[in-house]
This record gives structure tokens, C-alpha cells and sequence, in this order.
């Protein structure tokens, strides 16, 4: 009978913290906290530019944006302009019913002009400060050298390239602005941004579909832009099926995929987390007499995952999915304290529970520290996902601990008697277990040394969700009908600023054009000049006062009646007389606001990031060099490149982390019985890659951490083994229980559906398992001991 005193004390502390972790958990929103977003496993701030445009992209509106394709049924003996029109009739419908959700910011048909109206006005009626001094800057450079003065040439240069672009046929679409825009400001732009007008962006109709784009006002990874978003999708819908009974609606976003993913998530969260719970029970009644005494194996469970959830949940605003998908089988491992403490039979009949504590404190504290340490230097680690890892796993041990101490501190009688064959140990004596047991450790040995030489490795972000077939044929099909096909790159070129973005633009197109001569890139970049251009205008134009005589005599030359460009001459002198010029930043900032519905895509600017989208009809090929600042649209492959790069950093943190655990068990246990601890979770580490091997296995950076989780927890079993050995006894059964409980839990995640998941949970098993194998094998292979010499481990 222990102590009341003490039994209240356990009770009280056990309960305060309970309170305090629900209490904690129910003031935290888990909805929002967390997340199934890939880009949240990217840090904020990432020090590559590339990966930093990534996120920002994804924070912005275009992961808002929804792309919508209505088709209408046909009818006998209809025309295909008749079906456009129905078609045409719907989608304004759907359109108009879907722009009044208040979950919807914009939606507007692809067929609509008026961003395009206002954009070409904005053009147009800045055409001076817009394209003016660009125009002026590739005049100069293209200029032969010439005695006559400059204002002279460029009037030459002006009348001979309009009487050029007159004898083409695109004149006749610009024949309406030619009289005040002779110098063919506007027509040269609309030249360079043919491949706008030609993309996606511009199109009304693909096949029988009528196109339609909206933009969603929360964040397509978030509640409020899923679920009110698939609603007013619905509503809309419904709307247009009253007028056109037949209408087929074909949609995709992101935050469509997103909704599935985070549903498919959660689904084998509670899966796994059942499953993995099941597994647990089953060893335990597999492995005690009196199964009903295991319940007090629960609190210690319960207790982890809390103290784990509280500790991750309250230190980051977002935590990914991933985390708790993973920690969810910390349940396998934080049973191990609760087997060791009552496993553990009494010395005699009334040893109380303070002595049999203190007996097991040494191995419980140096098993659950090393693991600790090891896990604690993930937390210098760059991707936040391995740092949230970290916490939740150290967490989940220490409470572990602390709770099994508790707990057991307030029962009676602790001790759960296990099964014969738990407790039952084969024998050494005889010739042909030590050679078995030799040729098992030898050939396992040869596994461990030419194994890992066959390794590969090779991250993929899509290894971090689960696979939707479905929903991913659908976003390419839709895309396709929106113009996004594989034969059309899309490049992002970045900047801090308005103008750092500008000119990393024309260092682009530079290079562009340099290694793809015959494909043109359509960028609304070409509609700004560049800051050096623009604050060089006022002094050129001081340099062209007598351009209005110079320019009247030149078209005259050349056929034309100077009087009928009044309009020119006279905006032309009104920009002689301006005094005051808006700064540059401001010049970018009132055209970016101009962009409205999908053209909204092609520029961004804010505080710290400003981006221009550049379009170009090719096949992704050569990455544009660092100096562009530019990267192409395949995130994938930039994300990929980003988990390798950790995949390594977290090698090097791994490593020493392994080190400091390695060297805190040689200071508990000396150099000799530390190397001998060390070797187990070491050579099973090894012996775990060299079967990946040998098998042809492609490791990622989930398998580098399933290893260290496996290393950190086998050595539990080598410390208790030890410990055993040490005073010339067996191992204790609880090493087989927790080691097989552990290997079951996280072998259920080798049954997920997402990748990673299970090549971090296939990890751990086998290293478990290859670790309990050592340490079963270890005393079979060196034979009996001497009468009177304990075997040392």
C-alpha cells in the first residue's frame, strides 16, 4: 500500500496538468493552426529568392483564382452561333450570381472587354509616360551616327517607320489613334504583346466552353475559401440551370484541391490513429495475463499526445498536418516508460514505489533524455516542419515520462504479470543457437556494409500528399480549355521594388531572346519603361524642342499632311510645359491598379515584392541565370530542389545530434559500455539503409528521419539491455513489448496512402525490429557466461 500522502500528490499534479492542456487546446483555434498547405513546410523566410517568390505567389490572388468552363446542351438543327449565344447568356448569368457571394471578390465571363478596355485606355491616354521614354531609349541606341542634329534623325527615323506600318495589314486595326499617335507608341506595344492577346487571358471560348474567371476573397487554403467558395459555385450554377436546363460546369482552383487534400488528410489521420491504436492493444493482451490491468497503460499515452499537442499547437501559428500524422503514432513509443515501470516486478513484497522509481530512474531518464537531445537539435533545423517534429516528439517523451511516474505513483500494486513466452528467453547453451545466432548477426552485418552503397535518393514534392487522380485530370482538362498547356511557359521575374523588378525584366528579355531568337515573349513589362529611362526623360526632352518642325517637315517628305496630326502636336506640347512627373514607384503602382480580372495576373506590386509575369509559347528549357532573377512557373521543380537542400541540412543536424546522444550515453555508462549501447541503434540504422538497398528503395528526406527517430528510440532497448546484462540478468520482457508495440505502430503507417508517411513509418519499424533482433541475438551468439561473471553488455 503506498503512502496517501503520496497517492494525493500524484493525483493533484496529474489532474492540474490535464486541465491545463485541455484548457490550453480549447483556447487555441486547431482549425486555422492547422494546415495541409505544402508551401507551410517552406519557411517564411526562406533565404532563396526563387522559393520566396513561391510562397509569396501562393499567398497572393492567384492561388484565389477560379477557372470555370460552362457548356450548354445542343439542340437539333442548332447553329454553332446559336449555341455560342445560349452559351454566351449563361455564363453572364453564372457570372453575375457568382460575383454577388460575398465569398467571391470577382467573376466576370473571359469574353468580357473591360479590363481590356481600360487597360488599352490607361495605355493610351499615358502613352507618354508609359511608352515615351522607352521608345526613345531603343531609338537611340538603334540611331546610325550622323551629323544632323538628333531631334532631325529621330523625326526621320518616326515618318519612315509609319510610312512602313501603314503598307501592313494590322494598320487597319489601329487606323483611329494613328493621327495622334505617330511615333507608333501604342502599335509598337501592341506588337510586343501579341502573345497576350493570343493566350488564355484573352479567351472567350475553347470548343463548346464558355470561360469564365473569378477570385475568391479568403485564402483558398483556409476555411472561408473552400467552403463558402464551393457554395456560391453551387448557387451560381443553380442560377444559370433555370435559363439553360442543361448546362455542364467544369471548375478547378486550388482551393479545390486543397479541400480534398485536407479531407483525405484528416480521414487517415483518425485511420491511422485507430489502426495504430488497435495494433497497441493487441500486443498488450497478446502479452499480459490480466488484460484489464493494462488500462493503466492509457493515461501514459493520453498524457504524451497531450503535452505533445499543447507544446507544437502553442508554438507555431500553423502547424502542417504532417506533423500530427506522424506524432499521432508517438502513442507506440510513449507506452515504452509506462511497460518499464510495471513490468518491473518488486524485490520483495513491500519495496515501495519510491524504491522501485528509483531503481528504474537511471535507464528511464537516460533513455527518454538521449532521446530528447537528439530530437532537440532539430530545432535549429531551417524547414519548419522538421522543427515542429522535434517539439512534438520531445515533448510527447518528456510527458510521457513525467506521467507514467505519476501515475503509477498513485496505484497499489503497478506490477502487470506478462505471458510465459514473453518472459521466456532461448537458450545459449547449446553449439548450434550460438551458430545460428552468429551466421543471423553476420549476414545482417553484410546487409549493413554493402546495402547502402546502392542507395538513391531523390525528393518530390508530390510525395507529400495523397494522390488525386481524379481531381488532378481535372485541373489539367480545365487548364487546357484556359490555355495553360505544357507547350507554354510562365516566368516570374522578381524585384524588392517596382524598379528592381523592371530591370531584372529587361535583363531577362535580354537573355530570352538571346537563347530563344524565334520565340517571342509577351510581357505587359514592355508597356513600362525601366526607372533609368524614365528619370533620363526630361532631359531628352529638353533636348527635342524643335522635334514638332522637325517631324512636320519629315511626314510631309514622306507623303503625309503634318495638319492632320494636330492632335499629336498638341499633347506633344503639353509634355514640353509639364513641370511635375509622378516618382517611378508611383508611375508602376497607378498602371498595376488599372489590371482587373485575369489581367491582374501579369503584374503585382506591393511593399517588398513587386513580380512581372512574362509569357512565352515554348516548352520549358533552360532556367533564365540568377542575375535575371527570374524563375519559370514549374514550382515543382523549385520545391524540389528546396527538400533536397534540407534533406542534407537535416543530415548534418541529424548527425550531430546523434553525436551529443552517443556522448551523453558514453558519459552515463563509460566509453566501453557506451560503444556497446551505441552499436545497436547503429548498426540497426544500417542495417535498415543497407536492406533499402539491396532492395532498390529511393530514399527522401523522410526516410533520413524516420532513421532518426528509430536510432533515438532503440536506444531505449540498448540501455535497458544493458542495464540488465550488466547484473548478470536477461533483458527485461518490457524491451520486447515496447519494441514490438513501437514497430507495429509505426509499421502502421507503411499502409498510408501518402508517401512520405509511409516511407517514414517503414523506417522506423525496421530499425525497431533490427534493434530488438541485436539485442535478442547478442547474448545467444557469445554463449554462456562463466559461473560467477556476468556477462557485460
Amino acid at each position: 500500500m503506498e503512502p496517501p500522502r503520496q497517492k494525493w500528490i500524484a493525483r493533484i499534479i496529474l489532474l492540474s496538468g490535464a486541465i491545463a492542456g485541455l484548457a490550453c487546446l480549447g483556447r487555441l483555434n486547431l482549425d486555422r493552426r492547422i494546415s495541409t498547405d505544402i508551401l507551410d513546410l517552406v519557411p517564411t523566410d526562406e533565404r532563396s529568392p526563387e522559393l520566396s517568390l513561391v510562397r509569396n505567389l501562393a499567398g497572393q490572388e492567384q492561388a484565389r483564382v477560379l477557372l470555370l468552363a460552362l457548356k450548354v446542351a445542343a439542340t437539333p438543327g442548332e447553329t454553332p452561333g446559336a449555341r455560342a449565344a445560349r452559351g454566351d447568356r449563361s455564363a453572364a448569368l453564372f457570372a453575375a450570381a457568382l460575383a454577388a457571394s460575398p465569398a467571391i471578390a470577382q467573376a466576370m465571363p473571359m469574353s468580357d472587354q473591360k479590363p481590356r478596355d481600360a487597360l488599352a485606355a490607361a495605355i493610351y491616354s499615358q502613352r507618354f509616360d508609359l511608352l515615351l521614354p522607352g521608345w526613345l531609349a531603343d531609338r537611340q541606341r538603334a540611331a546610325p551616327a550622323s551629323p544632323a542634329p538628333w531631334s532631325a534623325v529621330l523625326a526621320e527615323q518616326a515618318a519612315s517607320d509609319l510610312e512602313a506600318y501603314l503598307s501592313k495589314p494590322e494598320a487597319m486595326a489601329t487606323q483611329d489613334i494613328l493621327m495622334s499617335d505617330p511615333l507608333l507608341l501604342v502599335p509598337g506595344l501592341l506588337r510586343r504583346m501579341n502573345g497576350v492577346a493570343e493566350s488564355g487571358l484573352a479567351a472567350g471560348r475553347s470548343g463548346d466552353f464558355t470561360l469564365i474567371w473569378a477570385r475568391s476573397r479568403g485564402s483558398p487554403l483556409s476555411a472561408d475559401g473552400q467552403g463558402p467558395v464551393f457554395a456560391a459555385v453551387e448557387r451560381a450554377l443553380a442560377r444559370a440551370r433555370e435559363a439553360e436546363p442543361g448546362v455542364e460546369l467544369r471548375w478547378t482552383g486550388i482551393s479545390l484541391l486543397a479541400a480534398a487534400s485536407r479531407a483525405r488528410i484528416e480521414h487517415e489521420v483518425a485511420s491511422l490513429n485507430l489502426l495504430s491504436l488497435a495494433c497497441v492493444i493487441a500486443v498488450v493482451a497478446a502479452c499480459v495475463r490480466r488484460f484489464y490491468r493494462a488500462i493503466h497503460l492509457v493515461p501514459v499515452v493520453l498524457g504524451s499526445l497531450l503535452g505533445a499537442w499543447v507544446a507544437t499547437a502553442a508554438a507555431w501559428e500553423h502547424v502542417h498536418v504532417l506533423v500530427f500524422v506522424v506524432g499521432s503514432l508517438l502513442a507506440g513509443v510513449a507506452v515504452d516508460y509506462g511497460f518499464y515501470l510495471c513490468l518491473q516486478p518488486r524485490r520483495r513484497p513491500d519495496e515501495p514505489y519510491i524504491e522501485k522509481a528509483s531503481r528504474l530512474m537511471r535507464p528511464l531518464l537516460a533513455s527518454a533524455l538521449t532521446t530528447v537531445i537528439g530530437f532537440s537539435f532539430l530545432l535549429w533545423s531551417e524547414l519548419p516542419f522538421i522543427r515542429q517534429l522535434g517539439v512534438f516528439v520531445s515533448a510527447g517523451l518528456i510527458c510521457a515520462l513525467a506521467t507514467a511516474l505519476l501515475w503509477f505513483a498513485q496505484v497499489d500494486n503497478s506490477y502487470i504479470e506478462t505471458r510465459p513466452f514473453v518472459r521466456r528467453r532461448p537458450s545459449a547453451s547449446g553449439a548450434r543457437a550460438r551458430n545460428a545466432a552468429r551466421a543471423l548477426l553476420a549476414t545482417g552485418a553484410a546487409v549493413a556494409i554493402l546495402g547502402p552503397w546502392r542507395l538513391h535518393w531523390r525528393d518530390d514534392i508530390r510525395e507529400l500528399e495523397i494522390p488525386t487522380p481524379e481531381l488532378k485530370a481535372n485541373d489539367e482538362y480545365v487548364r487546357a480549355l484556359f490555355g495553360e498547356t505544357s507547350g507554354r511557359t510562365v516566368y516570374l521575374t522578381r524585384g524588392a521594388t517596382p524598379a528592381a523588378a523592371r530591370d531584372s525584366l529587361q535583363r531577362f528579355l535580354l537573355w530570352h531572346q538571346e537563347h530563344f531568337p524565334d520565340v517571342p515573349v509577351a510581357s505587359l513589362g514592355y508597356a513600362l519603361p525601366t526607372q533609368d529611362e524614365w528619370e533620363r526623360l526630361p532631359g531628352q526632352l529638353a533636348q527635342l524642342g524643335d522635334f514638332e518642325r522637325d517631324l512636320r517637315a519629315a511626314l510631309a517628305r514622306h507623303g503625309f499632311e503634318p495638319d492632320a496630326f494636330a492632335p499629336f502636336f498638341e499633347a506633344w506640347t503639353r509634355e514640353l510645359r509639364r513641370r511635375e512627373r509622378p516618382s517611378y514607384a508611383e508611375l508602376v503602382g497607378r498602371f498595376s491598379a488599372v489590371l482587373q480580372g485575369p489581367l491582374s495576373s501579369l503584374l503585382h506590386v506591393e511593399d517588398g515584392m513587386c513580380w512581372f509575369a512574362s509569357i512565352a509559347e515554348q516548352a520549358t528549357g533552360a532556367e533564365p541565370p540568377a542575375v535575371t532573377d527570374t524563375v519559370s512557373d514549374s514550382q515543382l521543380q523549385n520545391l524540389n530542389h528546396l527538400f533536397s537542400r534540407y534533406r542534407v541540412s537535416a543530415l548534418r543536424l541529424s548527425s550531430v545530434g546523434l553525436a551529443f546522444v552517443g556522448a551523453s550515453v558514453f558519459a552515463l555508462y563509460g566509453l566501453r559500455r557506451g560503444i556497446r549501447i551505441f552499436a545497436i541503434p547503429a548498426g540497426a540504422c544500417l542495417f535498415a539503409f543497407g536492406l533499402f538497398g539491396l532492395m532498390g528503395v529511393t530514399l527522401n528526406l523522410f526516410h533520413l528521419l524516420g532513421a532518426f527517430l528509430g536510432v533515438c528510440l532503440s536506444h531505449n532497448y540498448a540501455i535497458f539491455s544493458a542495464e540488465n546484462l550488466g547484473r548478470g540478468e536477461e533483458p527485461p520482457p518490457s524491451i520486447r513489448m515496447s519494441a514490438v508495440a513501437a514497430a507495429s505502430s509505426f509499421g502502421v503507417l507503411a499502409l498510408s496512402r501518402i508517401p512520405v508517411v509511409a516511407a517514414l513509418g517503414s523506417t522506423v519499424a525496421v530499425i525497431v525490429l533490427a534493434a530488438l533482433a541485436m539485442t535478442e541475438l547478442a547474448p545467444l551468439a557469445s554463449g554462456p557466461a562463466r559461473p560467477g561473471v556476468p556477462k557485460v553488455p
